[in-house]
């Protein structure tokens, strides 16, 4: 494997690793979005608050698959430097 390969390996664990929180806060805004529209209560804690403990609470459970991701991604990593070392 190559620099750029390297480079492209960082940005797809990236992305594996970041999108499901994104995509968890932007279906929770979208609920608190719809909710404030049906009851027209406009208060910025209403979507600020819920969202973070959502969000908190599913990086919390998502916690092992992450720590086992980037593990991973770290030992190849090192392997890589090892063999560049050569």
């Amino acid at each position: 494997m190559d620099l750029i390969g390297i480079a492209q390996s960082t940005v797809k664990i990236i992305l594996i690793l970041g999108l499901p929180s994104l995509i968890v806060s932007m279906i929770i805004g979208l609920v608190i979005s719809i909710f404030s529209a049906v009851t027209q209560v406009n208060d910025a804690s209403l979507s600020f608050v819920p969202k973070m403990i959502i969000v908190s609470i599913f990086i919390l459970i998502t916690l092992p698959w992450v720590g086992e991701h980037i593990g991973t991604y770290t030992i190849d990593l090192w392997n890589n430097i090892l063999t560049f070392g050569e």
